[in-house]
């Protein structure tokens, strides 16, 4: 029974540890880029865009789906660099607990 409440006791520091990550992730920044750094995108880790910059050189008519994928590109950069910020945060917290491989807590 004292396993059982060292546990939970555990469990209940694990979530208030995530609350507080989570509570982070909405002011750390990441920023994308594509196209050699002619289109960045800078996003909060968990996904929402705050910004968008694009090189002025782009911004002709014959040039607009360059554009648009180099935008879908940098986005998708910024998300995979907020992914990798979220795991680093997860593994600080769960550092040392038995959680399965694979196992997503966000």
């Amino acid at each position: 029974m004292r396993d059982m409440m060292g546990l939970m006791k555990q469990a209940q520091e694990m979530q208030q540890k995530m609350a507080n990550v989570q509570a982070e992730l909405d002011t750390i920044e990441v920023e994308g880029a594509a196209g050699g750094g002619m289109v960045s995108v800078t996003m909060t880790a968990k996904g929402a865009v705050k910004a968008v910059k694009i090189d002025p050189a782009l911004m002709l008519a014959d040039e607009r789906e360059i554009l648009e994928d180099l935008i879908v590109a940098a986005c998708s950069d910024a998300r995979s660099r907020s992914e990798r910020v979220m795991q680093e945060r997860m593994a600080e917290i769960t550092k040392g607990l038995p959680i399965p491989p694979g196992m997503k807590l966000f």
